[in-house]
């Protein structure tokens, strides 16, 4: 048994130009303060708009770390898509539970919807003090620091991993909650009567239909995960730097030099963000929601 999901509609030409007239003030102030930032970064990174001195184009910018900046995009990239499957797993799996109205959810519902107003700078300095060694958990448990995991400040970056996945995860099951709330709902009762069980409910009803926003939530979390500069620096090492830690780390340097290498390592931020942005687009338009 098998149940496709229904492509949508395109609206006249008419409401597309209605719908995106509504939206082209929020995108023109976007626009600008985005590009605008992008744009300064890129001209500081080539040489082209100096702190002081004359103007030096070139790209010695992005290549005075070049060790460092490998290492910093390896770190960020792996915490960010460790975290990210986490999320996605766990918020999708609890958005299930809460839109199934069995005893729980709205309890869990709840749990989700207070972790979502935390600032991630209030989670890092609660995780880092539930895992660290001589924190709540090791002393809880009766173990000594030595015998505790390096969770915080260890070479697989766990609180930092634990701290993304847990504030994610709440995002992921709000925002996927609601979509499992509309019509979804009904396709799903439908698929009960004609005999599928939950797991083939699940398997060909709700992820399917569900899919697009699972994807944009993933995207949203591995960004946000990849440019967060707090959580990283407070559970993270200090070396390897992830990407946001070097960028602040150099624009904080003695010598104005530095500001050019600071700026390059952002754009290389910025530049996995944009690609990963355009990878979503490009995997939600070949979903049939999406045409």
């Amino acid at each position: 048994m098998s149940f496709a999901p229904v492509a949508r509609r395109r609206g006249s030409a008419r409401q597309l130009l209605s719908g995106a007239l509504l939206v082209l003030p929020a995108a023109v102030v976007t626009l600008l303060v985005v590009g605008g930032g992008i744009g300064a970064t890129l001209l500081q990174a080539l040489g082209l708009m100096p702190i002081a001195g004359p103007v030096n184009p070139g790209i010695d910018a992005f290549l005075a770390h070049p060790d460092d900046l490998a290492a910093a995009t390896g770190v960020s990239i792996a915490v960010a898509a460790v975290s990210t499957v986490i999320a996605v797993v766990v918020g999708t799996s609890a958005a299930v539970v809460i839109a199934s109205g069995r005893a729980g959810s709205r309890l869990l519902a709840a749990l989700g919807a207070t972790t979502v107003t935390v600032p991630h700078l209030i989670g890092a300095a609660t995780i880092g003090l539930l895992l660290s060694d001589a924190g709540v958990l090791p002393r809880i448990l009766g173990i000594q620091p030595e015998e505790w995991a390096p969770w915080v400040g260890g070479p697989l970056w766990g609180a930092a991993i634990a701290e993304f996945a847990w504030k994610e995860s709440a995002f992921v099951a709000l925002v996927v909650t609601g979509t499992l709330a509309t019509r979804i709902a009904t396709y799903d009762e439908t698929a009960a009567l004609l005999g599928a069980g939950r797991w083939r409910r699940f398997r060909h009803v709700l992820l399917p239909l569900t899919a697009p926003t699972i994807v944009i939530c993933a995207a949203i979390s591995f960004v946000y995960a990849l440019g967060s500069y707090e959580v990283t620096w407070l559970l993270g090492r200090t070396y390897p730097e992830p990407l946001p830690v070097l960028a602040v780390r150099l624009f904080q340097g003695v010598s104005l030099a530095s500001r050019p290498e600071a700026a390059a390592v952002a754009l290389a931020t910025c530049t996995i963000s944009l690609a990963v942005v355009a990878l979503t687009f490009a995997a939600l338009r070949r979903t049939a929601i999406w045409r």
